[in-house]
């Protein structure tokens, strides 16, 4: 189920939203931003079980090192 929703997004936003349906990166500007805030809440989510495990705020240096860690993409066999 769906719900309708109006949002004002800064002009770069929306063009960017529209460059994804353009180009077929999205099905349509709804799911493009439907996609984004799925993202950030289940970033949210993540953040919270580090919390939790942690007993706080994950220490900053192990953040940016699993950042490092997902940005380099799966680990190859030597």
């Amino acid at each position: 189920m769906n719900e309708r929703v109006t949002v004002s997004l800064p002009v770069e936003l929306a063009a960017e939203a529209r460059r994804a349906v353009e180009t077929g990166a999205a099905a349509s500007v709804s799911s493009y931003i439907a996609d984004a805030v799925s993202a950030k809440a289940e970033r949210q989510h993540a953040l919270a079980e580090l919390e939790r495990v942690f007993g706080g705020a994950p220490p900053a240096e192990e953040l940016a090192a699993a950042r490092r860690a997902l940005r380099s993409g799966p680990s190859r066999p030597a």
